[in-house]
C-alpha cells in the first residue's frame, strides 16, 4: 500500500517517517542547514557542531518541521566530496539534533547510498536526493531497504551535467515523463513514499522555471506531494540584479503563488518570512 495518501482532489496528503505518519495538508516548511564552506550564500556559516545546532534552534523556532542537512554543495563549480567527506564531515550531528529536537523531521541532502546508510543509523526521517539516483545506482535500493520517504527531483543524468540547460520542448512534458519513468524505477524497489521536486536551479533557463511555477500543478497531473525550492535561486535574483539574500519579498510572493497550485513543502533559507506566508495562505 501507498504510504503517502491523497483524497480524490490530491489536496491532502501524508508521508510515514519511521512509523510516523506526518499531515500534509497544511504545508511544511524545510529548513536548509547547508554544513559546507562554499554554499552559494551562506557557506561557512554553519560548518562548526556549535553553530549548526544554533542555526537548527533557530529554524525551528520559526516554524521549520524538517531539517534538511547537507554537506555537499551542488552549486555550479562547487568542490566535488566523496561519501567519506560527507560523513567525516556529518560527523555526530544528525543524532545530536534528533537527541535534541525529538519531534523534528531531519532530512539528509545526498545523493550516496553510503551516506543514507550512514544517516539511516543516526536517525534521519526523509532522504533527499538531488540525483534522482542517477549517481549512486546503489540509492534505490538502500532508500528501500530502509522504508524511507524520498524525495525525487528532477535532474540532468549525470553530475557533470547537472547545470547544463538541455531540456528542449516543453518543460512541463519533460518532466511529467522523467517522473513517470523514475516512480516506476522507485516502485520496483518498494519504495512508495515519495515526493516530487522539480529541480529549480538544475539545467534550467530563466523563462523554463517561470513556466514551472506558473504550471506546478500539471506536475504529474498532482497525484504526489510537491516540494518547492527556490529559496536564493540565481533565476530569481540574478535579473533583478540583487543578491541571494536581497530578494526575500520576491520570494514569498513566488511561495505564495506555489502554495495556490497545490505545493506542500517548501525547502529555504529564511524561515520566519516563510512562515508568514504559509499563515497569509492560510487564512485566506
Amino acid at each position: 500500500m501507498n504510504a503517502i495518501t491523497c483524497t480524490p482532489n490530491h489536496s491532502s496528503f501524508s508521508m510515514n517517517c519511521r512509523g510516523k505518519l506526518t499531515d500534509l495538508s497544511t504545508p511544511l516548511i524545510m529548513g536548509i542547514l547547508n554544513l559546507t564552506p562554499d554554499s552559494f550564500s551562506d557557506g561557512g556559516k554553519f560548518n562548526s557542531e556549535k553553530n549548526a545546532l544554533l542555526q537548527v534552534e533557530k529554524m525551528i523556532s520559526d516554524g521549520a518541521a524538517i531539517i534538511d542537512i547537507g554537506a555537499q554543495s551542488t552549486r555550479p563549480n562547487a568542490e566535488f566530496l566523496s561519501a567519506e567527506n560527507e560523513i567525516s564531515r556529518l560527523g555526530s550531528l544528525i543524532s545530536k539534533i534528533k537527541k535534541q529536537f525529538p519531534e523534528t523531521l531531519i532530512s539528509l541532502d545526498t545523493f550516496y547510498a553510503e551516506v543514507v546508510q550512514f544517516g539511516c543509523n543516526e536517525g534521519i526521517d526523509i532522504v533527499n536526493d538531488i540525483s534522482g539516483g542517477n549517481f549512486d545506482k546503489k540509492m534505490f535500493e538502500t532508500v528501500g531497504k530502509k522504508a524511507l520517504p524520498y524525495i525525487l527531483m528532477h535532474v540532468n543524468p549525470t553530475y557533470q551535467l547537472m547545470h547544463e540547460k538541455l531540456i528542449e520542448g516543453d518543460i512541463i512534458l519533460n518532466l511529467n515523463q522523467y517522473f513517470s519513468e523514475k516512480i516506476l524505477e522507485l516502485e520496483a524497489f518498494a519504495i512508495n513514499d515519495f515526493i516530487l521536486d522539480p529541480g529549480f536551479g538544475f539545467g534550467k533557463t530563466v523563462e523554463q522555471q517561470h513556466q514551472l511555477l506558473n504550471e506546478i500543478e500539471f506536475i504529474n497531473f498532482g497525484k504526489n506531494p510537491l516540494l518547492i525550492g527556490i529559496s536564493r535561486k540565481s533565476f530569481i535574483y540574478k535579473p533583478l540584479g540583487k543578491k541571494p539574500t536581497e530578494i526575500i519579498e520576491e520570494t514569498q510572493k513566488l511561495h505564495l503563488k506555489v502554495l495556490e497550485k497545490g505545493a506542500k513543502i517548501l525547502r529555504v533559507h529564511d524561515v520566519a518570512e516563510t512562515k508568514k506566508t504559509i499563515d497569509i495562505f492560510l487564512n485566506r
